[in-house]
């Protein structure tokens, strides 16, 4: 008998990692890349970090730290609630995580069992389906569409009939929408009557580009909600993000968090309680994120692709590519071998639609997006 991998290892794969991987080996070959497909900030972590982090190095042996991390981290964090939501967070409620992908696989492990049904929206951040289903999780696809904002709604979950949890991202991966207070506290409302778990992935708070986005423990004490320092605070390599967890799931996911990673790196969490006194140069780089938005929002309709989703937050712009091909996984093959702009196609995020969609990020340099919108503008299918 010749062994095989675990049923729970037939997952999709995260087709932006493959682009990633194409571009770079066209970049070997010596074509000249311009990358729109990668989702994180193109600056380092905030100077205040580094800073903090050599102090570390030079100062701390680095051991390992409690499973929930540092206290003086997560205190700052716990202010950090007070600061910009004017929401009290117990510190003792906060868990670092090895980035926010520890925090939701935690999460999912804590709050459910194989078999329970989870609601995860479409167009939506893969790893969230993969991770439920290699845990053995039944994953419930609600559709969204423009009309809606590419966010659910009460009407859409009530049609589901009994479901244990919903997953949402608001800012959203891809589509860069996000609730506005009063349709967070409608979800929420929902899920607390229903008695559903709500997972809200709150990675892109501080990334907006009118109001600020509302946090879910606004609304209800009793949803977990998943945060990161990957991309408003520019440490995606830094490897760590955090849990705000209900009173009835701390301890479950203490326990996990113990057996499956011990802690969260210990010189990222000795220099991330900086980064929370560095928003000037953190809002300079919203400030770039936002020209870089206006440039696609602007330029995009003049290559051919106005049907684009309403980027309120984060730093994708969600495009309708399939008056030009009908498959997305062909089109960013044809960009970056005919072009050289690297962009994802939208399968990656939603498995029955998003052939029709390709996700840009604008993450990147100006002139790197500027050059970019050039060259879809005179490109030809």
């Amino acid at each position: 008998m010749t062994r095989t991998a675990a049923a729970r290892a037939d997952i999709a794969p995260f087709y932006v990692m493959e682009v990633m991987r194409a571009a770079e080996l066209a970049e070997a070959s010596g074509a000249e890349v311009l990358h729109l497909e990668v989702g994180q900030p193109c600056t380092p972590a905030p100077a205040g970090v580094i800073a903090a982090a050599h102090r570390g190095l030079d100062h701390d042996v680095l051991g390992y730290t409690t499973a929930a991390g540092i206290e003086p981290l997560r205190r700052r964090i716990a202010r950090h609630y007070a600061d910009w939501y004017g929401v009290d967070v117990d510190p003792d409620a906060v868990m670092l995580t090895v980035g926010a992908s520890g925090a939701f696989v935690a999460a999912f492990m804590a709050a459910f069992d194989p078999g329970d049904r989870v609601v995860v929206p479409s167009p939506g951040y893969p790893c969230y389906r993969n991770a439920l289903v290699a845990l053995g999780i039944d994953v419930v696809d609600v559709t969204t569409t423009i009309e809606t904002r590419f966010q659910p709604t009460v009407e859409m979950l009530d049609a589901l009939g009994p479901v244990d949890g919903l997953v949402l991202g608001s800012p959203s991966n891809p589509t860069g929408t996000m609730l506005d207070a009063r349709r967070m506290a409608d979800i929420v409302e929902w899920c607390r009557r229903h008695d559903v778990w709500f997972v809200s992935d709150e990675i892109y708070h501080g990334i907006t580009y009118g109001d600020a986005a509302p946090t879910a423990r606004q609304f209800d004490v009793d949803a977990i909600v998943v945060n990161s320092l990957s991309k408003y605070f520019s440490m995606t390599g830094w490897r760590l993000g955090w849990l705000v967890m209900p009173d009835s799931l701390r301890d479950a996911v203490t326990r996990i968090g113990q057996n499956l990673t011990i802690a969260a790196p210990t010189l990222s969490q000795l220099g991330a309680i900086a980064a929370f006194d560095c928003h000037e140069e953190c809002q300079a780089n919203v400030v770039r994120y936002a020209r870089n938005r206006q440039l696609l929002l602007d330029g995009l309709p003049r290559a051919g692709l106005d049907r684009l989703a309403p980027a309120d937050g984060a730093f994708y712009i969600w495009a309708q590519t399939d008056h030009l091909l009908p498959d997305s996984q062909e089109l960013c093959g044809r960009w970056l071998d005919e072009i050289g702009v690297a962009a994802t196609p939208g399968i990656d995020f939603d498995p029955q639609n998003g052939h029709r969609f390709v996700r840009f990020s604008f993450a990147g340099a100006q002139a790197d997006v500027a050059q970019a919108v050039v060259r879809l503008r005179d490109w030809t299918p």
